[in-house]
């Protein structure tokens, strides 16, 4: 259909049921601009199992990577995503005179990774165009409000949560110097306020700010061909050489080495770390500085569960060199997780 655009997916209808959709767009209408339906799966904290749940983003200018507005069905907050470049062309728009909460995100000063800064405003404005000028490494940054629901003490509250949360995990450099404590609130108002920030906290993953997902302990791990259909617990793998072993499993937020697992010192470590694997060099001191790893007699131990986004880097920080975490991770029969992959590619068998 010349001069069209076909837009397509799923969404919620009244009945509970999920429906096809597909709209034939043409210049100038929202939906060319960017709107559409997400649906995704949530593990809250402190609760069992995923909830499905439905998602409305709207890319306000049509570029995937500008202004987005993020809701989910059933709930009067609101997410605003956009990146630095665009503050000064956006921050006219009223939900920037909104009471909110907000996260500031960008690369470190010495490229291992990112880092994070989370504050409150009432409103946001004032606060993130006092950022936009004295903070120089966020590049974008989400926030989110209340539908005018949300006053001072409700964001103070979500902001130390996040702050207390992302300490917790250990998942990005924080650059908050303090940790602010809680304030005063009704027994109602947190009762509201813990499931706003529960839904905060599945929407920020798929915005990609992984800082507050705690290291999952089981489910959504490989499952080996011997145990798929028996069971939802992941296949539990071990990496070793060097005198050191350690044992972990793949899940949907990335490689998890357990507690307890051993690392080679940082005597034990190729000569050539630095230089040739900088980032593996980088995060074995950054896990030592926040606690993740410590000296134990003569070897590094995992003092809890730590999710890497990769099972090389899993394998390469516990053994201090360049590492295929495909072939070094392997299950009690020895095969690599390379080979229970490639078994789990070949057709099931007929009943």
């Amino acid at each position: 259909m010349p001069g069209h655009q076909r837009i397509a997916g799923r969404f919620e209808s009244n009945s509970g049921l999920a429906d096809e959709y597909a709209a034939w767009t043409s210049p100038g209408t929202s939906a060319e601009r960017g709107c559409f339906r997400l649906l995704g799966a949530l593990c809250l904290n402190g609760m069992h199992g995923t909830q499905p749940f439905n998602l409305h983003i709207f890319v306000v200018d049509g570029d995937p990577d500008g202004l987005r507005i993020v809701e989910r069905s059933n709930w009067n907050g609101k997410a605003v995503v956009f990146p630095r470049a665009l503050y000064p062309k956006i921050k006219a728009r009223p939900e920037f005179s909104e009471t909110g909460v907000y996260l500031l995100a960008g690369p470190r000063e010495d490229g291992n990774g990112e880092m994070l800064y989370i504050g409150e405003g009432d409103p946001v404005r004032p606060r993130i165009d006092s950022h936009f000028a004295k903070k120089d490494f966020w590049t974008r940054a989400v926030f989110f409000v209340g539908a005018g629901k949300l006053n001072k003490a409700h964001v103070q509250f979500l902001e130390a949560q996040l702050i207390r949360f992302a300490t917790a995990a250990k998942r990005m450099h924080l650059d908050n110097g303090n940790e602010p404590t809680d304030p005063s609130l009704s027994e109602s108002d947190r009762a509201v306020l813990e499931v706003f920030l529960q839904h905060m906290l599945g929407i920020l993953p798929i915005l990609s700010i992984h800082a507050f997902e705690q290291t999952p302990s089981s489910g959504g791990g490989f499952v080996g061909p011997a145990s798929a259909g028996a069971s939802d617990e992941p296949m539990l793998l071990s990496c070793g050489g060097k005198g050191v072993t350690a044992s972990g499993f793949e899940s949907t937020q990335g490689f998890v080495v357990k507690a307890g697992s051993q690392a080679v010192p940082l005597s034990g470590e190729a000569p050539s770390l630095q230089v040739h694997v900088g980032s593996v060099f980088k995060t074995r001191r950054e896990l030592l500085n926040n606690g993740v790893l410590k000296q134990v007699g003569e070897r590094l131990v995992f003092t809890k569960d730590f999710v890497f986004n990769s099972p090389s880097l899993a394998s390469a920080t516990i053994l201090g060199r360049s590492s295929n975490g495909r072939v070094e991770w392997k299950d009690s029969t020895g095969k690599t997780l390379k080979e229970l992959q490639v078994e789990q590619t070949k057709p099931l068998p007929v009943p």
